[in-house]
């Protein structure tokens, strides 16, 4: 993980979370926890692919992306499932 900035870490931690919100929301409330989820996680997305562009990074997007989703999980396991 050297060199990921920790705010993909963050953002993608963020993402993370409201998708565990989802979990056990019926109808309206799990459109609108949804669309929460949907806001974070393109949040994340957009940030990956904005450091992927930098000429200073080697990582492709993908590569990048598993990076922080690894990282994300081994420190804080995953929010749906506590």
């Amino acid at each position: 993980m050297a060199g990921i900035p920790d705010e993909l870490i963050r953002l993608e931690r963020a993402a993370e979370v409201e998708r565990a919100k989802l979990a056990g929301l019926k109808e309206e409330e799990f459109e609108a926890q949804r669309q929460v989820w949907r806001v974070a996680d393109d949040a994340f997305h957009t940030a990956v692919a904005q450091y992927a562009a930098r000429r200073d990074v080697a990582m492709s997007r993908e590569d990048i992306e598993r990076e922080v989703r690894n990282a994300t999980r081994r420190a804080d396991g995953d929010p749906a499932v506590e």
